[in-house]
């Protein structure tokens, strides 16, 4: 790595360390064009990262721009993009577009269509909250009122983090917007509603599932923001342990039966069933899926959209997708006693079902087969196995240090790992992660293969624990366990698998 003149290295890049007096110098849309972001001021000269520190007229136009002489210094593209996304906030021109909101004297829908016309304020200012939240690695975007403020929220990591305020008066508008990218009623301000659009950002398509509900203080709005990048995941990117991840690939090449995948709101469940239909032949074999929403689109497979104003639920689409020669059927969730017995009536007749369904643990997904009424019998015979999971934050990579756990944790730990360790990498929270201590995510699993074993334990009428016990027995690891594994790792930080893995243990 390139050495700078003051000795550091680009690692200060890749750790947001820059300049703020910098950065004031070179607008984002710049330093976009030519792949270049500020470092430091250095007297009459500005340092600069480049892509390619030997393009003249990057070089030129910089110099021209901030009246500085330029020095240049190597780095990655994926560096200084990362950096360029972190630097340049536009809370400052969000504000000033909200500044410039005409607020009607009756909020008519002609005059709020008029206000929120593709060049109006509001819409820009739309437009820089989803941008902020793209940059922000946000997964949903909450505009929120209050009594005397407009509450901006963004999920980063799965954590719900204060962004900004805007004025209370602009809430109207901006939802108005909304509703209006998203085919919905914009007159109707009492009843919830839900659509979807699609916006570019960053050079990104992005879906955009949209709600909306009255509140006491006026309609919010929560906006879930679908990268359709991801849909590229392969399942070495989800992090599974390497046992784990041989043992559920095993379990996807089996031809006929069903594989469930269990986990509260927001484990990663249909990241995990993407990922595990990306993995499978789409040309040799006929794969259908039906969904609810159907969030990423795939090449040579057939996907159905639920839609119960036309008929099509999980049970009816499922229905039909077996008069369509399927190989392999994704369910998008197992909700009901229908869903539930079609799926394993598909899975018993030659076919290959992925689905999920909502249970705290493994097995718990076996009995709630049962409680939809399912018979012990089908469910021994049609079950290949199931993956439960939860995701939890990883460590900032730019703030770890070793730090003494409490004894709650240090004594969760050696139970699970059978080693005396006192001391874990923690994140202490810096720029680069907004002081939380962790960026990115990933997951934790239990991996249930369905043995014979198993099998006549349930259809002899097997309890839980009873289960749980032989499971144990034949090599289960637990949420609780692989968490733990990810910590002796110095993945994720003991605290982290506590909060989300220790009621099911």
């Amino acid at each position: 790595m390139a050495k700078t003149r003051s000795g550091q290295t680009n690692a200060s890049l890749q750790k947001h360390l820059l300049e703020s007096e910098a950065m004031l110098l070179i607008p984002e849309a710049m330093a976009r064009k030519y792949s270049a972001i500020p470092i430091a001021i250095e007297g009459n000269a500005l340092r600069v990262a480049m892509a390619n520190p030997s393009d003249i007229f990057a070089l030129e136009a910089l110099a021209s721009q901030t009246q500085m002489r330029i020095e240049p210094e190597p780095a990655t593209a994926e560096e200084i993009q990362e950096a360029i996304d972190f630097n340049y906030k536009a809370y400052d021109e969000i504000e000033k577009q909200i500044s410039n909101i005409t607020l009607p004297d009756g909020n008519t829908t002609d005059q709020l269509r008029l206000d929120t016309a593709t060049d109006a304020p509001v819409a820009q200012a739309l437009n820089l909250i989803i941008d902020e939240a793209v940059k922000s690695r946000a997964s949903d975007v909450h505009l929120q009122p209050e009594e005397d403020r407009l509450r901006v929220r963004y999920r980063i990591d799965g954590t719900l983090q204060d962004m900004f305020s805007l004025p209370v008066a602009s809430a109207t508008q901006l939802v108005s917007r909304i509703k209006i990218l998203a085919s919905m009623n914009i007159a109707d301000h009492h009843r919830p509603q839900d659509g979807q659009f699609s916006v570019k950002a960053k050079g990104r398509l992005i879906d955009v599932r949209v709600g909306t509900i009255a509140t006491v203080h006026g309609e919010m709005a929560a906006l879930r923001l679908l990268d359709k990048s991801r849909a590229t995941l392969n399942l070495t990117d989800l992090g599974f342990l390497p046992e784990s991840l041989e043992k559920y690939e095993k379990m996807l090449q089996v031809p006929y039966g069903i594989i469930l995948v269990s986990g509260p709101t927001g484990a990663g469940k249909t990241t995990t069933l993407y990922a595990s239909i990306n993995c499978l032949d789409r040309v040799g074999r006929n794969i259908i899926t039906v969904e609810d929403p159907v969030e990423y689109r795939f090449k040579n497979i057939n996907q159905i959209h639920v839609n119960p104003r036309a008929g099509i639920t999980f049970a009816s689409g499922l229905r039909s997708i077996l008069r369509l020669d399927p190989d392999v059927i994704l369910v998008g969730e197992i909700r009901d006693t229908e869903t539930a017995n079609i799926a394993i009536q598909s899975a018993l007749t030659g076919h290959l079902v992925l689905s999920s369904i909502h249970a705290n643990d493994a097995i718990g997904v076996v009995l709630r087969l049962t409680d939809l009424g399912v018979e012990p019998f089908l469910v021994s015979s049609a079950l290949i196995g199931v993956v439960a999971q939860r995701m939890v934050r990883t460590i900032c990579p730019d703030c770890g240090c070793m730090i003494e756990a409490p004894a709650v944790e240090q004594l969760t730990y050696n139970k699970e790992m059978n080693e005396e360790k006192s001391e874990f990498l923690y994140g202490a929270g810096c720029k680069s992660c907004a002081n939380t201590g962790y960026k990115g995510r990933t997951g934790i699993f239990e991996i249930l293969q369905f043995s014979d074993e198993l099998r006549t334990l349930l259809v002899k009428g097997a309890t839980a624990s009873e289960l749980r016990a032989r499971a144990l027995d034949e090599g289960l690891t637990t949420l609780l366990s692989d968490g733990m594994s990810k910590v002796k790792e110095e993945i994720t930080t003991p605290s982290e698998i506590l909060r989300n893995a220790y009621l099911v243990d």
